[in-house]
């Protein structure tokens, strides 16, 4: 989808400021909102697709006016709230009035270090030869999908090289078709591919920028 998340040569929000030697958490709500993401995610619900496309389907004053773990714990609330696991009385109480709903996983305490270093990875075996080459020009379909994507707006309709080849990967499009389990699993080759800056910012762009993109086989065309 075409959300405002996907803010890439948007204008009007000024420079990316860095912050310097900045904290892991800026308040203790924070480490929390965190600890309750991945714990709920660890319920298996939901997968990692369905998690972004919440974030980036929040309506746009909502999503721009909260910080960046806001937007995480709203995620959340809606994720519950679509698969009956809280409800809206609870959010705005704070308690528990219906029974729990039962999941098949719970992340206790003890395994939560071994859990985060496993992760969840998505590469997955693929037949399929690969469609494109390193070196090869390729260019950014010029897609406006309803749903999730991982293909940013301001590469689309743009040509870049392929300089890396990743394997099978679950393709995130298709990821998120199912609300529950099990998921709708789609593998597709990825790709890192490379845009110069004056391509997709124009000729006052900084000749020497380069943005790099992991894209999957259908995002692509060949270039020449």
């Amino acid at each position: 989808m075409n959300g405002v998340h996907d803010m890439g040569g948007q204008q009007g929000f000024g420079p990316v400021l860095i912050e310097e030697a900045k904290p892991l958490f800026h308040a203790d709500w924070e480490s929390r909102a965190m600890a309750m993401t991945v714990a709920m995610g660890a319920s298996g619900q939901w997968n990692i697709d369905l998690s972004r496309s919440a974030r980036e389907s929040l309506p746009p004053d909502i999503y721009l006016s909260s910080s960046y773990y806001e937007i995480w714990v709203r995620a959340l609330e809606k994720l519950m709230l679509e698969r009956h696991m809280v409800t809206a009385a609870e959010l705005e109480t704070g308690h528990m009035i219906t029974p729990p709903v039962n999941v098949s996983k719970v992340l206790t305490r003890d395994s939560v270090d071994a859990a985060l270093k496993a992760g969840s990875p998505t590469e997955r075996p693929i037949d399929q030869p690969a469609l494109f080459k390193v070196g090869q020009k390729v260019r950014a379909l010029n897609m406006r999908p309803q749903g999730h994507t991982r293909l940013p707006r301001y590469v689309r309709g743009h040509v870049g090289t392929i300089v890396s080849l990743h394997g099978g990967h679950v393709m995130p499009d298709q990821h998120t078709l199912r609300a529950l389990p099990p998921f709708q699993v789609r593998v597709e080759w990825l790709y890192t591919v490379v845009f110069e800056g004056p391509t997709l910012w124009g000729s006052d762009s900084d000749p020497t920028l380069e943005v790099t993109v992991d894209a999957w086989q259908s995002y692509l065309e060949a270039a020449d």
